[in-house]
């Protein structure tokens, strides 16, 4: 099975783990998702087809059409669900790490960004300081990751970058996506969940939500750590997945 192309979401959030899945032997793909670090940043509407369609495209120039397994942090929860639910036959194993797609409370800024214009005027002003803030609730003890920020910062210089945050909140890519998950346990793919139980961007509570749609799923809470417990726990959470994906 170690002949299998692991996808993960994000490559700022994946280092730590890509190696230990290389190590383990698999065939790793780490990609930025489009409006993220290096990749392009399109004008366009930035939702699950753009996204689906990205990593579609990916697997195609890279000829990986054969069984592969999915590895989404956040938002690549609802895009791993979104490839899957169009390319079904392509996917053997999904490992979610504090997914979004659930229900959760929008923040005032949240919605203040949601309007047309006004987000647009909110973060030529204010948007630094608002996504670098963000930032830091993804660790339930940040003091540990000083150069964190430093990394992300980067991606923020790029034109179009704030462009595609803005699109891809008022395109639903964060929206409720409950139905689609159940869909994933009817059909019961194999399914592995990990949570950080500080996470501070997406309740920990969603958990419960997630079990619920996909009853098989293997489910690992991580203590001490917030919303990428693999970036702020490799120890614990690396052998898990690695675990998971060779049984």
């Amino acid at each position: 099975m170690k002949a299998q192309a692991t996808l993960l979401h994000d490559l700022l959030f994946s280092f730590p783990t890509f190696e230990a899945l290389v190590r383990a032997g698999f065939h790793v793909v780490r990609y930025d998702l489009y409006g993220r670090g290096y990749s392009d940043r399109p004008d366009t509407a930035y939702d699950h087809d753009l996204f689906a369609q990205q990593l579609y495209e990916l697997i195609d120039a890279l000829n990986l059409r054969r069984l592969i397994d999915l590895i989404g942090l956040s938002m690549g929860g609802p895009i791993s669900l979104a490839f899957w639910m169009r390319h079904p036959s392509w996917v053997r194993k999904i490992c979610f790490i504090d997914p979004a797609g659930f229900p959760m409370k929008i923040t005032i800024v949240g919605k203040l960004l949601s309007i047309p214009l006004l987000g647009e005027w909110i973060l030529s002003l204010f948007g630094d300081k608002i996504l670098l803030s963000e930032l830091t609730k993804d660790f339930a003890n940040p003091v540990n990751f000083p150069a964190f920020v430093e990394k992300a910062k980067i991606q923020m210089t790029f034109s179009g970058y704030k462009r595609a945050i803005l699109s891809t909140l008022r395109n639903g890519v964060l929206s409720n996506q409950s139905e689609a998950y159940a869909n994933l346990g009817r059909n019961e793919v194999p399914t592995l969940l990990i949570w950080g139980r500080q996470d501070k961007l997406i309740p920990f509570k969603n958990s419960k939500r997630l079990m619920q749609a996909i009853p098989h799923t293997q489910f690992f809470p991580i203590d001490h750590a917030g919303h990428i417990p693999h970036y702020e726990d490799p120890q614990t959470v690396n052998p898990i997945i690695v675990d998971f994906l060779i049984d």
